[in-house]
């Protein structure tokens, strides 16, 4: 076996830059859904005059319904077999309804009572999250297999998420289209024909990944040979779910996975976590409780976050395939803490304009973390098949995002109770105690700075380097022959 400490992509494990543009565009239609049904639901009270606790109730109770539906959808297209592949008729059929979907969910018929425009939009968002996992669990395997090679898988995830964050830069102007008096007679009309938009984007760009990009592993088989099983052999319900959950178990209980998910997990919902608090340390210590001067910057801040997100992405995309996946991410994550650490000399009521410093510091967490799990993760995908004989890309990506979906809503739960902790009280005004302030200024640098610590301290013990990812590549490849 040959030993090498830096591999070179062999151009038969190339995927051309239009190929990652189109599985680029994926993350674009899923972000662009995962924003759209956030930032639009603000109709529903503003609009409507829904009760604000009914709105929220909107917004977590489908998340319950979507984190059971994640991993059963994972092992849906893990084991399908047709002609056209385990993940593209999903990726085809999940665009074309959850952009149908989508759109019918947001004609809200006018004059109705609280009740009904409720359990209407409830039960729309649960067919409108089954739609949606249809697409995007199939959508996120197929990343994972789209090349063999460990420097490539990084620089796909790179493109993709460059274009998905193109998603986040369109969001922030839904509010100003749906409100726009010289298009749209009210907020609830405007509401209706920007889910129309949204819903046809979805359809138009979702199917190309579909169209146009070739599994490499549509016809693997998932049986264990050992276990002398034959693949195509029928099963039962019963007999399917008793495999569901076996895979499931076996998913959660292979280590490396979860040093990545726990990784994520930190860096990500340590972020969410204080990021209300941002706004309220600017606000109330930087520009002492001047909202509308503290909005304006928060607004700045937030924009120079989202460009040097596109920066740090190609940074560490280009910096992993020279030094690796982990000490990219050792540097990202480190880069990160910086920017953290910053805020408590930048956060500064004598020279505000450097609350502005931090942030491209800070866009190293998010941006490098995104672009390098997704690499890892479909690293771990071939260290699992080289274990048990089977391909897993599906429940491993349903179950990763599973956590992310999970931890955020935690993170901004736990996000109030911090604040409150800290005995901030809106009432108060401008005259919020030095005490709170002080701890608003603690919480919202040291829980990241901790998170993102412990994160790195996971991926120290996380075992697949770029030579042992070449070492298990030839192993598979000895067993099962290359797959093209």
């Amino acid at each position: 076996m040959n030993t090498v400490e830096h591999t070179v992509t062999a151009p038969e494990d190339k995927i051309s830059f239009m190929r990652k543009i189109i599985y680029g565009f994926g993350a674009l239609v899923n972000n662009l859904l995962g924003a759209a049904i956030g930032g639009m639901t603000i109709v529903l009270n503003l609009g409507l005059g829904m009760n604000p606790a009914l709105v929220g109730l909107l917004g977590a109770l489908p998340r319950f319904f979507d984190a059971l539906t994640d991993p059963l959808m994972g092992y849906i297209s893990d084991n399908t077999r047709s002609k056209w592949g385990r993940r593209r008729p999903f990726i085809f059929i999940g665009a074309i309804l959850a952009g149908i979907v989508y759109a019918l969910l947001w004609q809200l018929p006018e004059g109705k009572s609280e009740s009904f425009y409720f359990w209407f939009f409830l039960i729309g968002s649960i067919f409108f999250y089954l739609t949606y996992t249809i697409f995007a669990t199939p959508w996120v395997a197929l990343g994972y297999e789209l090349t063999p090679d460990y420097h490539e898988r990084t620089r796909l995830m790179g493109v993709q998420n460059f274009m998905g964050q193109i998603a986040w830069l369109i969001a922030p102007w839904f509010l100003w289209f749906m409100q726009a008096e010289f298009l749209f007679d009210n907020m609830v009309q405007g509401a209706s024909w920007l889910a129309i938009i949204i819903g046809a984007f979805t359809i138009c760009v979702g199917i190309l990944p579909a169209i146009f990009l070739k599994e490499r592993m549509a016809t693997i088989p998932v049986a264990d040979p050992i276990a002398k099983k034959d693949p195509n052999t029928r099963t039962t319900l019963v007999g399917e779910l008793k495999k569901f959950f076996k895979g499931f178990a076996i998913t959660l209980k292979f280590k490396p996975f979860l040093c990545l998910c726990g990784a994520t997990f930190l860096v990500f919902n340590g972020f969410m976590m204080v990021s209300s608090f941002q706004s309220y340390v600017i606000i109330y210590y930087v520009f002492g409780g001047d909202q509308s001067l503290g909005a304006e910057y928060v607004g700045w801040s937030g924009t120079i976050s989202a460009f040097g997100t596109f920066c740090v992405i190609m940074l560490v995309t280009k910096l992993s395939t020279i030094i690796g996946k982990r000490k990219a991410f050792f540097f990202s994550i480190g880069m990160s803490i910086i920017g953290y650490a910053l805020k408590w000399v930048c956060y500064n009521p004598d020279y505000p304009l450097l609350l502005l410093v931090p942030q491209p510091f800070i866009a190293f967490g998010l941006g490098g973390l995104f672009t390098l799990m997704g690499s890892m993760i479909a690293d771990v995908c071939d260290f699992d098949e080289l274990e048990t004989h089977e391909r897993r890309e599906g429940m491993f990506g349903s179950i990763y995002w599973w956590v992310v979906k999970l931890g955020m809503a935690v993170a901004l739960a736990a996000g109030g109770f911090l604040l409150n902790a800290t005995g901030f009280d809106v009432a108060l005004g401008a005259e919020q105690s030095a005490n709170t302030l002080l701890w608003m200024r603690i919480y919202d640098v040291m829980i990241p700075i901790v998170a993102s610590v412990i994160a790195i301290w996971l991926i120290v013990k996380f075992p697949i380097t770029e030579q042992r990812a070449h070492e298990i590549r030839e192993k598979l490849e000895a067993r099962r022959g290359k797959l093209s």
